[in-house]
Formats: structure tokens, sequence, C-alpha cells
């Protein structure tokens, strides 16, 4: 709506929606999962309710899609090594400390009903946070995640139940990249996996963190409100 007196032009903006914005530690998988789906219930239940951001950390752990195959996983199952199938797409993937992981719940039918899009912007979400950095991040043709100078440096992975979104992107600011030699990520056998300290070393994932949670927060144009921790964490 434009509003106008002989004095001066006024172009008002839409007001943003809240989003409740968790921004955690290092959090067993597990139970963030578990709070993932908790969620998600609750708003198929209640489409009225707010969406969330949830960003934490992760121990060492290894998940698998529901469609992923053992045979990109160079370890057996059980070896010390927690490995879990999940509900979200794509193949087999690491998580561990270092590494910044984005949980959105979002409700699609407040933004567009359409998955590619929605991956598309969990791209777009990434690639403007590290351009705060100095990096250029881009997407190969057919694949989803981001990639910086032929290292991959973001997976995701989502599951969409009525609309409402779970699990969500993986962005290695610092990790310890050794782990990623137990798999092949994401089943791409012939494309490194990266990190962001690779090109900033000095980068710390506090500041990531809240690069991130800005970048989110104007991609979906919304409006993030801090909350404390619901999780036992």
């Amino acid at each position: 709506m434009i509003q106008s007196n002989k004095h001066h032009l006024r172009i008002s903006q839409p007001q943003r929606r809240q989003c409740s914005f968790y921004n955690l530690g290092v959090v067993d998988y597990s139970e963030a999962w578990g709070w993932q789906q908790s969620l998600v219930t609750a708003r198929r239940d209640c489409p009225d309710l707010e969406d969330v951001l949830i960003l934490l950390e992760h121990p060492p752990t290894y998940t698998l899609g529901k469609g992923a195959s053992l045979e990109f996983v160079k370890f057996q199952p059980g070896e010390q090594r927690e490995l879990l199938r999940v509900e979200r797409g794509g193949n087999v993937t690491y998580h561990c400390p270092g590494q910044l992981v984005g949980y959105p719940i979002l409700n699609l039918r407040r933004h567009r009903e359409d998955l590619h899009w929605y991956l598309r912007q969990l791209e777009a979400v990434v690639i403007r946070a590290i351009a705060a950095y100095g990096l250029v991040g881009y997407i190969e043709p057919g694949l989803t995640g981001v990639w910086v100078q032929g290292v991959k440096v973001a997976a995701i992975g989502i599951k969409v139940s009525r609309w409402i979104t779970m699990h969500g992107f993986a962005l290695n600011v610092h990790p310890d990249l050794s782990g990623f030699a137990e798999i092949v990520p994401c089943g791409i056998a012939d494309k490194p996996v990266g990190s962001l300290e690779q090109f900033v070393p000095d980068i710390k994932i506090d500041s990531v963190r809240q690069t991130v949670a800005a970048a989110f927060a104007e991609i979906f144009h919304l409006e993030l409100i801090e909350r404390l921790a619901e999780t036992n964490s």
C-alpha cells in the first residue's frame, strides 16, 4: 500500500511473520531428531503455529537418507560409530562439531508449495551467508548442496509432510573432515568435501551462526525471535 501527502511519499513494507529461533550448541542427533518430529506433528495438528529455525552442532554421527544405500558406507554398522537411517531425502552424510546444522520447520503453505523451490532457497541461504566472508558459493547442475572452488561445503536433505518441513542443511565451517573418509558423502565419489576454514582460516562458527540466521531471515522473509532451548541439552 502507498501512502502519500503533499510533503512526502512513503511505501509501506509487508510485515514479516515471526519465526522461533533456537541457537544451540552441540546436541545429540537423536534428541534433535525427536524434537523435530514433535514440532512437525504439532504443526500438522495446528497449521497456524509459527515457523521454527534450529541451528546447532552434533557429536560425530552418520546418517542415511530413507532410500540411501549402505554401499556408500565404508565401515560395518555397529563398529563404534553411530549410524542412523532417517526419513530425509539424500544419501549418507556425516555430522560432527564444527559443522553448523540448520533445521527449518516451515509451513510451506505460507511460503510456496514447491519442494524444488524450497531446496533452491536453502542453497541460497548458504550462498548468501558465505558471501559475507568473500566466498562465492554455487550449485552443481543436477545436484543439491553448495560448492566453493570445487569442494562441497554444504549438504542439504529434507523431509516434507503435509507441507511442513524438517531436516535441512549442514554447513562445514571448521569440522574434522577425516570422518568423511569413512563414507562416500551424499553418494558422490568424484567431488571432494571441504570446509569454509580452508578458505577463511580464522573463521569462527559463532560468527557464521549469526550470518546464516540473518541470511535465512532475508531469504524466507521472516523475523527471527530467539527462544530458549526446549531440548534437554
